[in-house]
C-alpha cells in the first residue's frame, strides 16, 4: 500500500509516499480501507519531533474515515464493509495519511450514512475536544453563554455547532469573512478578533459562562475580564509555552475554574465519538471541508494548517 511516512524529523521536506506492507490488525483491531484522513497541528508537532511518536519511520495523522475491511478476533462491534470514522492514532499507533491502516476498536465509532467520508475524518480531533472541552469537562448546560475563542478553525467551528446543540448562546470571534458562515453553524454573536473594544463587543453580547481558549497564555487576561463570576475557563492551547498564567488577579477575583486538556487522554474515545455520530445523524453538527490533498501533498498541508487562514479543516484522500 501507499503512505506518507517522516524518516526523520524536520520540517514538511522529510514527508514523503513509501510504498509498504499493509497492516495486518490486532485482536483488538480494525483494519480500515482510508477514505479520508484530516490534517491537525498536532500531526506537525509529531513529524518536528517537539512530540514523540513510536519508532521512525512513521506515518502521521490522527483522524480518519473509511470502510472496514476485516477486524480482529476480540472485536464485536464492527465486521468488514461498516462505515467508521475515529481518532487518536498517530501517536502509539502508526498514522492515518495511508490507503490503510489498523486502528484500536475503542477508537472508532460508526459513520452515519449519508456523512460523508471527508466530514467524518475532519470531525475527529475538533469534535472530540469540542465534546470533551465543552461538556465533559465545562458541563455546559442550557441557556448558558459560551465564548469560542478562534470559531473559524478547526475546533472552534466544531464547538460553536457542539454548543449550539446543548442549547447555549454561542459567541465567536473571528476574522471578518467567516461570521456568515459561524452564523449559519450555530453562533448568535460573532465578533472580530482585531477589534480594539473586543472585551466590550464580547461582554455586550453577554458575559460568558464557559469560555474555550486556543491560546491561554495570550487571553486568560482577557477572559477573566469578560466572564461572568464562577466562569469555567477550558484551555486547548497556547503559544508561548514559557508563559506563566497561574497567578493572575483578576482570574482570582472572578473566581474563574481554568481546566486544561488534550483529546489524547479521553479514556473513552469511542463514547464522544459516539455522541458526535448521533449529531451528526440528526443534522445538528458538520464539519467545512476547506481543502483536500493527495497523498503525495500532504507536505503542503502540514504546511498549511500552520500557516493559512481557512474556515473548518484540512482533508486527505489518499
Amino acid at each position: 500500500m501507499r503512505a506518507v511516512r517522516f524518516h526523520e524529523h524536520g520540517g514538511p521536506e522529510v514527508l514523503r509516499v513509501d510504498e509498504v506492507d499493509r497492516p495486518e490488525p490486532d485482536d483488538d483491531e480494525v483494519l480500515i480501507a482510508v477514505e479520508a484522513a484530516a490534517v491537525n497541528p498536532v500531526d506537525t508537532y509529531f513529524r518536528e519531533g517537539s512530540y514523540q511518536p513510536g519508532d521512525l519511520p512513521w506515518i502521521p495523522g490522527s483522524d480518519v474515515a473509511g470502510v472496514v475491511e476485516a477486524v480482529g478476533e476480540a472485536v464485536t462491534r464492527f465486521e468488514p464493509g461498516d462505515r467508521v470514522f475515529g481518532t487518536g492514532l498517530g501517536k502509539d499507533h502508526q498514522g492515518t495519511c495511508a490507503e490503510f491502516v489498523a486502528a484500536p476498536a475503542d477508537l472508532l465509532a460508526h459513520l452515519p450514512d449519508g456523512v460523508g467520508f471527508d466530514v467524518g475524518a475532519a470531525l475527529g480531533v475538533a469534535g472530540g475536544t469540542a465534546w470533551r472541552a465543552l461538556i465533559q469537562y465545562a458541563g455546559l448546560e442550557p441557556a448558558e453563554r459560551c465564548l469560542i475563542h478562534g470559531g473559524s478553525g478547526g475546533v472552534g467551528h466544531a464547538a460553536v455547532q457542539v454548543a449550539a446543540a446543548a442549547g447555549a448562546a454561542v459567541t465567536a470571534t473571528a476574522a471578518p469573512e467567516y461570521h456568515a458562515d459561524l452564523e449559519a453553524l450555530g453562533a448568535d454573536a460573532v465578533v472580530d478578533y482585531a477589534r480594539d473594544d473586543l472585551a466590550d463587543a464580547v461582554r455586550e453580547a453577554g458575559e460568558p459562562d464557559v469560555i474555550l481558549d486556543h491560546r491561554l497564555d495570550d487571553y486568560l487576561q482577557f477572559d477573566a475580564d469578560v466572564a461572568a463570576q464562577g466562569a469555567r475557563v477550558v484551555g486547548i492551547g497556547n503559544t508561548r509555552p514559557e508563559a506563566g498564567f497561574t497567578n493572575v488577579p483578576a482570574a482570582r477575583a472572578t473566581e474563574l475554574r481554568i481546566q486544561l486538556m488534550v483529546l489524547f487522554n479521553a479514556p473513552d474515545m469511542a463514547g464522544i465519538l459516539e455522541r458526535l455520530a448521533r449529531l451528526l445523524a440528526a443534522g445538528d453538527l458538520t464539519a467545512e471541508v476547506a481543502r483536500t490533498y493527495n497523498l503525495e501533498a500532504v507536505d503542503e498541508a502540514q504546511r498549511a494548517v500552520m500557516e493559512d487562514s481557512f474556515l473548518g479543516k484540512l482533508v486527505v484522500e489518499p
